[in-house]
């Protein structure tokens, strides 16, 4: 009896991994997008400052923190998914016009915050690349509003998104750099907080560029129009969570790899310095590496952020909202979006030391942040908004202690900084 050999190769294996791939690809959607945000010109000028002042002390301070982006974020993402509607419109809809309208100024005023320090970032990364800030800051302030007016936005962005990879380099950096990993794993499982203003600032600071408005209402926004219902939230639930807590471990490891990199205990003086961190990864061209990565988040962002303004005042008082529109057709929308390119690359030119100004940035952006959470935390609490899905009695106890603890430490700031006024 004649055996007959199969001469086709089995076929299973390839669907299964081509199943899982898109499975994967699935599952990234807004939560990571939005988390990943963070990680732009402020974040990482933040971070990296985290790492040079106190070493690798604010280790565990981010794992505080990283539970709260996963507890805000998940909030906003359940919103999103249940109402439909972006969080604009639900503070629209749920509060009175004055309550409405002071949550819309907080958030206007802390992304003008981020806008100012996108384009000190910018500065921060071209003058690696031997370009004055007062140059450069002009030039991308024409060149980004023009890019967004004109419709050509797009396009760009692709270019700005590849440029950010570069700070994937840094969970590298941070391996290559040796630290000590006893004394890592140690600041991570245990608090070593530091009684001091500076770190308390700093602490603000990372909250701020961490848990930042603009990711709340970009996540909730994008998922309703993505059209994820309750059906589909369990898989945007993980997204959400894994973007969380990917982007917060590339924030720690930009710790791990700044503490390592410099041993001198002092305020990041010039983005140089942070650059110093990457020399494991790209050895004598760690400046251009950096440049070239905070180059493209602050640009990414500098457009962004005001867009996002611009839609959530134009949406909230029912005009026109729509860059494919003239002036003509929508002048609030792209009159907000040009007066805060042109508000935040002046602030970002007044002289002083551009990575502190990033960092200050942020910590405004902290003092802004727990009273727009405290809206998020109202609207995931009520039956009347989510039904069946508003936070149930432990999380809501779990949420409820995140915004007090972010809430307590901002005012502390800002009581610090009004004695320091009156010179106490």
């Amino acid at each position: 009896m004649e055996t007959r050999v199969s001469t086709t190769l089995p076929t299973s294996p390839r669907p299964r991994w081509r199943r899982r791939l898109i499975t994967v690809l699935a599952v990234a959607g807004p939560g990571l997008i939005a988390a990943n945000a963070g990680n732009d010109a402020g974040g990482i000028a933040t971070y990296a400052s985290a790492g040079a002042q106190f070493g690798y002390r604010t280790l565990f301070f981010m794992v505080l923190v990283t539970v709260g982006l996963v507890v805000v974020q998940e909030m906003c993402a359940r919103l999103g998914a249940h109402t439909g509607v972006g969080l604009g419109a639900l503070i629209r809809e749920q509060f009175s016009i004055r309550v409405s309208g002071f949550a819309l100024l907080c958030f206007v005023v802390a992304n003008v915050g981020l806008v100012v320090s996108e384009f000190a970032g910018i500065g921060a990364a071209l003058q690696l690349l031997g370009v004055s800030r007062y140059v450069s800051i002009p030039a991308a302030a024409v060149a980004i509003w023009g890019l967004v007016v004109f419709g050509s936005y797009r396009y760009a962005e692709k270019i700005f998104l590849v440029l950010s990879l570069a700070f994937l380099a840094y969970p590298l950096a941070a391996m290559l750099s040796h630290p000590d990993w006893r004394e890592v794993g140690t600041q991570l499982a245990l608090p070593h907080f530091v009684g001091s203003k500076d770190f308390l600032l700093l602490g603000v600071a990372l909250i701020g560029t961490t848990i930042t408005p603009y990711m709340q209402f970009y996540v909730a926004a994008a998922v309703a129009d993505r059209g994820i219902g309750p059906a589909d939230y369990a898989r945007e639930r993980v997204d959400t969570v894994a973007g969380a807590i990917f982007a917060d471990l590339i924030s720690i490891f930009i710790i791990i790899a700044t503490a390592t990199a410099i041993s001198d205990r002092a305020p990041l003086d010039s983005a140089a310095q942070a650059a110093a961190a990457l020399e494991p990864v790209a050895g004598p061209f760690a400046a251009q590496l950096f440049g070239l990565g905070l180059l493209g988040a602050s640009a990414l962002a500098a457009a962004v952020v005001p867009l996002s303004t611009s839609y959530a005042v134009s949406e909230a008082v029912g005009v026109e909202s729509s860059v494919s529109r003239s002036f003509r057709q929508a002048p609030l929308f792209l009159g907000l979006f040009s007066g805060q390119i042109v508000l935040g690359a002046a602030i970002a030119l007044i002289p002083g030391n551009l990575i502190q100004l990033l960092v200050q940035a942020q910590v405004l952006n902290g003092l802004i942040t727990p009273i727009l959470l405290t809206y998020v935390l109202i609207l995931a609490n009520r039956r009347s908004v989510l039904g069946k899905a508003a936070n149930g009695p432990v999380f809501r106890v779990v949420a409820t202690m995140c915004v007090a603890v972010v809430a307590i430490l901002s005012a502390t700031v800002l009581v610090q900084s009004v004695l320091g006024w009156f010179g106490q």
